[in-house]
């Protein structure tokens, strides 16, 4: 199948959502509301699901697991060949803080891997995308000068990745490895874009995170050839488990 035909369509679909987005994260009662139940986080992720729903359904052919959407048995996706796998908020915590490190996530998954995905920052206007067999990319399009190549590090130093929201014993252990580390933090899935932009060199996970947190960045990451690990069994994660929670994980450049 020619993937690359998917890319306008969950391009597109990532900055109409991130349009909503900003819509409600710019609104002049976001600190009152963002407490209650009818929160700027609920909005904003309810606001930017319909749109992403809305332009895969009516382009393309696939079935959507979401995050915001409806609770998928497993025993109708199991036989999935192809879905759609949206977060359509990647960073509450993040949104919550208004430090703008939050993404929109969309990946195409085949056979349980990530081959196709997007990772859109809003408020930083930055957009990745990328795929198995095309590359990865920062930016519109596939022209030459928005290509990502991995640059080595000469710094002396192994930067490693630590949630800037999650930081806990097990990542700290795994950091008090190395004699020459610094540290690197960002939200969201921006933290797999640091390894995409060169800018970290391992990103160790030892916290909870769901099929929908990964799968986008993972894809973007796979155009690099590089993978997520599933540290349990040392392989590749994989997605559209019955269990939709992902083990710890390593990437590494």
């Amino acid at each position: 199948m020619e993937l690359k035909k998917y890319l306008p369509t969950i391009i597109d679909a990532a900055r109409d959502a991130g349009i909503k987005i900003l819509e409600v994260y710019n609104s002049d009662d976001f600190d009152v509301e963002k407490k209650g139940d009818d929160s700027p986080l609920t909005k904003a992720d309810k606001l930017a699901h319909d749109v992403i729903e809305k332009k895969l359904t009516e382009e393309t052919e696939f079935p959507i697991l979401s995050e915001e959407g409806a609770n998928i048995a497993f025993e109708e996706r199991k036989n999935w060949e192809y879905f759609w796998m949206v977060d359509p908020l990647d960073g509450t915590k993040e949104f919550i803080k208004q430090n703008g490190e939050f993404t929109v996530n969309i990946a195409l998954i085949h056979n349980n891997k990530p081959v196709l995905g997007v990772v859109y920052a809003p408020v930083l206007d930055k957009l990745y995308f990328g795929g198995e067999g095309i590359g990865a990319f920062m930016g519109e399009n596939m022209d030459p000068q928005h290509k990502l190549e991995l640059i080595k590090n000469e710094t002396g130093k192994v930067k490693i990745v630590a949630s800037r929201s999650h930081l806990n014993e097990d990542t700290a252990n795994y950091i008090a490895q190395f004699n020459n580390a610094e540290t690197v933090s960002m939200g969201s899935s921006l933290k797999f874009m640091l390894i995409a932009d060169s800018e970290a060199d391992i990103y160790p996970r030892f916290a909870p995170t769901m099929e929908w947190d990964t799968a986008a960045a993972h894809a973007v990451l796979r155009g690099l050839e590089i993978e997520v690990i599933n540290m349990e069994d040392d392989k590749p994660l994989r997605y559209n488990k019955e269990n939709l929670l992902n083990p710890h994980f390593l990437v590494k450049r």
